[in-house]
Order: C-alpha cells, then sequence, then structure tokens
C-alpha cells in the first residue's frame, strides 16, 4: 500500500479548475507519475472524507524553455481530474 500524502502532491488552482469546481464538482490535483485511478480514488477519499464518483488522468509533458542562450526541458508530471458527490466539498477550495 502507498502513502497517500505522497501520491497527491498539490491541488492546482487555475481558470479551468475553477469552472470545473463550479459547474460539475471536479477538482484537479498535481499526483504521482506512478499512481492510478484506483489508487488516486483510495487516497481522495481517505484524505479529504469525501466519495469520489470518477477520475481522469492525464499526462502533461514537460516544455521547452529558454534562459538567454540556454536551453532547458521543464519536468513531465500527471494530472489527475476527480468528480466527486454532489453536495460535498473539499476544505482547501473553501476560500478561494
Amino acid at each position: 500500500m502507498k502513502d497517500f500524502t505522497r501520491m497527491i502532491e498539490s491541488p492546482l488552482i487555475t481558470e479551468k479548475g475553477t469552472t470545473l469546481r463550479q459547474e460539475g464538482n471536479k477538482i484537479i490535483f498535481k499526483v504521482a507519475k506512478d499512481a492510478n485511478k484506483v489508487e488516486i480514488k483510495k487516497a481522495v477519499e481517505s484524505l479529504f472524507n469525501v466519495h469520489v464518483e470518477g477520475v481522469r488522468t492525464l499526462i502533461v509533458k514537460g516544455k521547452k524553455k529558454r534562459w538567454g542562450r540556454h536551453e532547458y526541458k521543464t519536468s513531465t508530471w500527471k494530472k489527475a481530474i476527480v468528480k466527486i458527490r454532489d453536495g460535498e466539498s473539499i476544505e482547501i477550495y473553501e476560500g478561494v
């Protein structure tokens, strides 16, 4: 069994995430690259005491950046869009 606190790295607060939260009761998290949908569902349910109805995951590829003449690439990471049951919410988003 994996550690749930290390699996969910951080919530993503963006314009798209705000509209998803208001319209569809969906929340976006940055998760570990090796986490699967079942593990993400269990982690969110146990950490935030909500019922998860569905999880969608996607890989965000790193971008090429430049700093002067030097080029580098940002890291590739994994994003999860979690749909929670209507009427439930997560406390970290209440003040946003």
